[in-house]
């Protein structure tokens, strides 16, 4: 979502007007169910864009305006240029889960990244009546060819997604709302199941380390039989669409989800995983056919072999951990003849905060990341849930969007990742930490002991 080239961008923000972000505190809180039954719906639908919608994820040119539009000649664009056309258009899926009393409703988009704002505002209108509002999560699929101009952040408009367009936060922000509201309307006792899969070939490391081949699935069947819901998750970057094209589309993961949904006849849920140094290995509209017929058909294959679980927990647990205080490190961008003392500060712009969610549905348990997760922390997460829960996945680019996690020794690399990472070389492994600190909680709320 960031690149070194993008350096320039970043020392221009800092001259722009500072706003201060909400204040987060250190909080942390657990629900469970309470009752064995558990209700699922789900929902899926398309959201019509405004025409001209900027295009976000690549920061550089040609998807940059060589002038900012100051004379307003476009309605939805400032720091880029329009996007030409729609190849497959936005969609919004969502699937929520009520038992005893507890209500959990996942959301995932066809964007780059979560604005934290956003969310917010989506639980807020689903408490409309006066009760208490569920626990929401909004995983963005990380596309880099969806729209861009739904953020607040003037930090984040400036590097990838543009400035914010009222009329296409409003459309997106309706749509996320309609589907969660149709995905609670049509809940009913459910069944799930569970597992994983492997998919090679389709993916290479950016700092040429082993990746997660690991694709997994959530299946949610009604009591009577019928499909209510697929979710797959998978790390790969949404890159296989390049920067030349101006098409709006949902990359490789909106492919392979339109096959699922198709063959299964129910909504599918596309969440990330840790992607920050996962990137498509074929390219073009090619890659992104080749690449979502080979993921489709691997998550169909396990679809229709998982045999339903009798394990229907329902709990979830939250927590705020603190970082580092957010900035650019000037040698991480251009190479390592620059001191390491060379660093913007980003506090204007970026929290020193992180919310993380972890909820186990039946004996999945999936946590939370606001950014993109190096690939050996994602596995670390892993393997410590798996301790405890039959299987543990990580839902990155998901409620936040923060920039990159990595390890000590990458942060310390210059590169284009490192470039993207903001909170210092801990910031990482205090990400993974506060992941498997929550686990255990979790673990506690009904774990498998």
């Amino acid at each position: 979502m960031i690149s070194g080239a993008l350096a320039w961008a970043l020392l221009t923000a800092a001259v722009l007007s500072p706003h201060s972000a909400a204040a987060l505190t250190a909080a942390a809180s657990s629900l469970t169910a309470g009752a064995a039954s558990l209700t699922a719906g789900a929902a899926s639908l398309e959201v019509q864009l405004p025409l001209g919608v900027p295009l976000a994820g690549y920061g550089g040119f040609p998807r940059r305006a060589w002038i900012p539009d100051l004379l307003r000649r476009f309605a939805n664009t400032f720091w880029f240029n329009p996007s030409s056309g729609v190849h497959d258009p936005l969609r919004v899926r969502a699937l929520a889960f009520e038992s005893g009393g507890l209500r959990v409703v996942w959301l995932s988009v066809d964007l780059v990244a979560v604005d934290p704002t956003m969310v917010a505002e989506v639980r807020a209108r689903l408490a409309d009546r006066g009760g208490e509002p569920p626990i929401l999560i909004v995983s963005a699929s990380h596309t880099h060819s969806g729209p861009g101009a739904y953020g607040t952040s003037a930090f984040w408009a400036l590097v990838a997604t543009d400035r914010e367009s009222p009329a296409v936060r409003s459309v997106i922000l309706d749509g996320m709302e309609k589907a969660a509201r149709e995905a609670l309307r049509r809940r009913a006792p459910a069944l799930l199941a569970w597992g994983k899969t492997t998919v090679t070939g389709v993916a290479i490391s950016r700092l040429d380390q082993p990746l997660d081949p690991e694709l997994g699935l959530l299946k949610v069947m009604g009591a009577d039989g019928r499909p209510v819901a697929l979710v797959w998750n998978y790390a790969v970057h949404g890159t296989a669409l390049g920067r030349t094209n101006s098409l709006l589309s949902g990359d490789l993961m909106a492919d392979a989800s339109a096959r699922l949904e198709r063959e299964t006849g129910a909504p599918v849920l596309f969440v990330n995983g840790a992607a920050g140094d996962v990137s498509p290995k074929q390219r073009g509209w090619p890659g992104v056919e080749s690449a979502g017929a080979a993921l489709a058909s691997a998550a169909l294959a396990a679809w229709r072999a998982l045999p339903p679980g009798r394990d229907l927990t329902l709990s979830a647990v939250r927590s705020q951990v603190s970082l580092a205080g957010p900035a650019l490190s000037l040698r991480n961008c251009t190479g390592r003849w620059v001191p390491a003392a060379f660093r913007l500060g980003l506090g204007w712009t970026l929290p020193s905060s992180a919310g993380l969610t972890a909820v186990r549905i039946g004996g999945t348990a999936w946590v939370t990341v606001p950014g993109e997760l190096q690939t050996r922390l994602g596995l670390d997460i892993k393997t410590a849930g798996r301790r405890t829960f039959e299987e543990t996945f990580v839902a990155g680019y998901s409620n936040d969007h923060l920039g990159y996690f990595l390890t000590r020794r990458n942060y310390g690399q210059p590169s284009y990742v490192a470039c993207g990472s903001f909170y210092g070389e801990s910031g990482g492994e205090t990400v993974r930490d506060a992941a498997v600190e929550l686990l255990g909680r979790l673990a506690g709320t009904g774990g498998r002991g």
